[in-house]
């Protein structure tokens, strides 16, 4: 059930009150205390939005993560709001403008799940390629009889083009690991182009959207969600990849068509996909449930003790230091605020 912790002090009662929106650690929680009347949900479940909008009142700061929605309608209902620090590095559960045009400063928690989220994204695609989890399901279900020379033959990672669409932080540590540990050649797409000395290092080649699909062996998504990538891979983008080739989504549920996904993988038009993000998650689209061709993991990307902490402890020093006259360490707005 949701707590709140009262001031411990007469001069505690004038301090500015936050919430904290989703369960973390609690001795990375203990650190608001000093500065802020601290309510907390120690459920570990999104509250509704209503019941969001309940709790923030006389609120000057909030902590969440992404399954928290910072629309209009909670910025309107909630004018004592000043501060939005999410956990997490995408954003695109807030309404960023519309909290500059409310003077509420936005951070988020970047650079520090960078290398835990690449680690993840290449297992996954490796998972992916080599077919770990039909023969997993096939040994479990007790139907491994004999040893046969086909049996869940998959595709080679190593020596294979690995494509990248989406060459940022991220992206760019997945196509360090294929380079240097793999031997693969990697191709990558982005709005624009990296400079000649950050190529090299990762052996990359920037090619246009259309010729990464049909180059890839195995395509790794991470690009940020909007508007623009709204279902930026569909039907007509997967049926230009290779039979043999594999797609995996850690980017965010939206950027895939997951219905066109599960019709194309039960079509044979890919060989494989590994998703970590979805389409109105927790819920899965119900076609890719029933494809066995498919790796699903429920967006623990980054989910590694010592990451969690510390996008945790990110979003928890933006709070303070922006309620407490500093300076936020990642602000996403902190230019377009319009003056309260």
């Amino acid at each position: 059930m949701s707590t709140s912790t009262p001031p411990t002090s007469q001069a505690a009662a004038g301090r500015p009150k936050v919430l904290v929106a989703r369960k973390t650690f609690d001795d990375i929680v203990d650190r608001l205390r000093p500065h802020f009347e601290v309510e907390s949900n120690d459920t570990d479940l999104p509250w509704p939005q209503d019941e969001l909008i309940r709790r923030l009142q006389g609120k000057a700061g909030v902590y969440i993560s992404g399954s928290d929605k910072i629309d209009v309608k909670l910025l309107d209902a909630c004018p004592d709001l000043r501060v939005v620090c999410t956990m997490a590095v995408g954003y695109n559960n807030i309404d960023v403008a519309a909290c500059s045009e409310r003077g509420v400063l936005v951070t988020n928690a970047p650079d520090v799940l960078t290398e835990t989220t690449a680690d993840f994204g290449f297992a996954l695609m490796m998972a992916t390629a080599r077919r770990i989890t039909e023969s997993e399901h096939f040994l479990r279900a007790g139907r491994w009889q004999h040893w046969s020379v086909t049996l869940f033959a998959g595709a080679d990672i190593h020596g294979a083009t690995l494509g990248v669409l989406g060459m940022g932080r991220i992206g760019a540590a997945i196509a360090r690991r294929g380079h240097l540990g793999f031997g693969m050649p990697v191709i990558y797409h982005n709005r624009s182009r990296l400079p000649a000395d950050q190529e090299g290092p990762l052996g990359a080649q920037w090619v246009e959207k259309d010729e990464l699909l049909r180059r890839a062996d195995h395509l790794v998504i991470v690009v940020p969600y909007s508007a623009s990538s709204h279902h930026l891979i569909g039907q007509r983008e997967l049926r230009l990849m290779k039979p043999t080739a594999t797609l995996v989504n850690i980017a965010r549920g939206g950027v895939v068509d997951d219905a066109a996904l599960a019709a194309e993988l039960k079509a044979g038009t890919i060989a494989a996909a590994g998703l970590d993000v979805f389409e109105g998650e927790p819920t899965v689209h119900p076609a890719l449930l029933d494809c066995e061709n498919v790796v699903l993991t429920p967006h623990i990307a980054s989910a590694t003790v010592a990451t969690r902490r510390a996008m945790s402890a990110l979003a928890v020093d933006n709070l303070i230091l922006a309620l407490t006259g500093g300076t936020a360490k990642t602000p996403l707005n902190a230019g377009q605020l319009r003056a309260r």
